[in-house]
């Protein structure tokens, strides 16, 4: 039987900061054009944090089972592993889920009901990334729907139900914060190519080779200092404070330049992470005081 340790390392807690980072950013923003509501911003982390939790348990079941994750260099899986049935994963995964729409209802109910086809196509993106009869994470395109749901769904949208309007800091914050989101994804792939290789599992690090992949990381981070200056252009050049992020994410980017693999890119994976959570902070916060 697994163990409450097991499970909580079945949820990949650091993978959780990527949940964190939009809903701060996208409060930032209403924060400024003075539309804060704060109980919708503590919800609208509830669906994010249960969205993330979720899709972590999904990919662990849906992995497991098609044994992709027999001989993994990352984080140990549930299933994979043999500590804990399918069975179990998959209902836990469908309980963090249950959790996300419920804490969805209640904001589409308070500011647009066309926001529950949003927080569906939340849900079916995040089982579908590795489930069903054709996964689009083994297809390459998982990267583009992480820019699109925890990048521009999750900002924007946090913005949205908190001032009822669309925000052109919103939206550049979004693609920050997605650039980011995406580059976590990137490591994480480019660490698993040889692996993934082997499952057939065609991520879009296993399509580009590594060479590519890691030029596509460093674009992703440039691409994010430049989403920093665009949302400092449209509401305050305090919010140039962002680009403090680069001190957590250059460690990253020399081990993912230098040619780093396996787990060494452990260490990688942590830093951008943390640079992305250091991304909303930085950037959120003189917008919160604006």
């Amino acid at each position: 039987m697994p163990t409450t340790s097991d499970w909580i390392a079945g949820a990949r807690p650091r993978t959780l900061p990527a949940a964190v980072a939009p809903v701060l950013a996208g409060t930032g923003v209403a924060a400024y054009v003075g539309g804060a509501v704060w109980w919708k911003a503590l919800l609208a982390l509830v669906v994010s944090l249960a969205l993330q939790v979720g899709v972590n348990y999904a990919n662990d079941y849906s992995d497991g089972v098609r044994g992709t994750d027999e001989d993994r260099v990352g984080p140990m899986r549930l299933v994979g592993s043999g500590v804990a049935e399918p069975a179990a994963v998959k209902r836990a995964a469908f309980a963090a889920f249950g959790v996300a729409a419920l804490a969805g209802l209640v904001l589409a109910a308070t500011s647009a009901w066309w926001l529950v086809a949003v927080g569906a196509a939340c849900v079916l993106a995040a089982w579908f990334y590795t489930g069903g009869d054709r996964p689009y994470g083994y297809l390459g395109l998982g990267e583009v729907m992480v820019f699109v749901f925890f990048g521009l769904v999750a900002v924007v949208g946090t913005t949205y139900v908190q001032t009822g309007t669309f925000e052109e800091a919103a939206l550049y914050a979004a693609v920050g914060i997605g650039a980011l989101a995406c580059a976590l994804l990137v490591v994480n792939n480019l660490r698993d190519v040889p692996t993934d290789t082997v499952a057939g599992k065609r991520t879009l690090a296993v399509r580009l080779g590594e060479d590519r992949t890691r030029a596509l990381y460093l674009l992703l981070v440039v691409a994010a200092a430049a989403a920093v200056v665009a949302v400092a252009v449209v509401t305050t050049w305090w919010a140039l404070l962002g680009l403090g992020f680069l001190g957590l994410a250059f460690p990253a980017v020399r081990a993912v330049m230098s040619g780093a693999t396996g787990p060494s890119l452990v260490p990688a994976l942590q830093q951008t992470g943390a640079a992305e959570l250091a991304w909303a902070v930085l950037v959120a916060a003189p917008l919160l005081v604006g």
